[in-house]
């Protein structure tokens, strides 16, 4: 196997994780977009689970350098340890409550949600990554 030493800086890179029911994919994209994609993870077997996405944190050594993370609300949540499904919180930001219908279109204003302790408010796991490193737009 060749190796390279490329001198990068990785506040240039912005990691892609994507999940299906059936494959789980990970892309490193620059910043600016002067340079390709780099895969960094692909797996056509792993549903998109906790477990897999422990798995893959940890194959990529993601807690090293840290990077941005874009993804869909569902990648978010797993990376959080937010259980899946239909829960009365499922907001990684606030504590809207999904099951008050009465004050859905009323209150605007949700209280922000203060920690992300299993057990607590629909939080089944401890979080891979930090709540601060999200953005849901690869585009941005």
């Amino acid at each position: 196997m060749q190796t390279f030493n490329i001198n990068h800086n990785p506040l240039d890179w912005r990691l892609f994780i994507d999940s299906s029911k059936l494959s789980l994919k990970a892309v490193l994209l620059h910043s600016g977009n002067a340079l390709p994609s780099i895969p960094v993870g692909h797996s056509v077997h792993n549903k998109e689970s906790y477990e897999n996405m422990k798995i893959l944190t940890e194959a990529i050594n993601y807690n090293k350098f840290k990077r941005q993370i874009y993804g869909d609300l569902n990648v978010i949540a797993l990376l959080l340890g937010l259980q899946q499904g239909f829960t009365k919180y499922c907001c990684f930001i606030c504590e809207w409550d999904s099951r008050d219908r009465s004050l859905h279109y009323s209150r605007k204003d949700w209280p922000a949600r203060k920690s992300l302790e299993p057990v607590i408010m629909n939080v089944e796991n401890h979080p891979l990554v930090e709540r601060v490193k999200f953005c849901c737009h690869p585009c941005i």
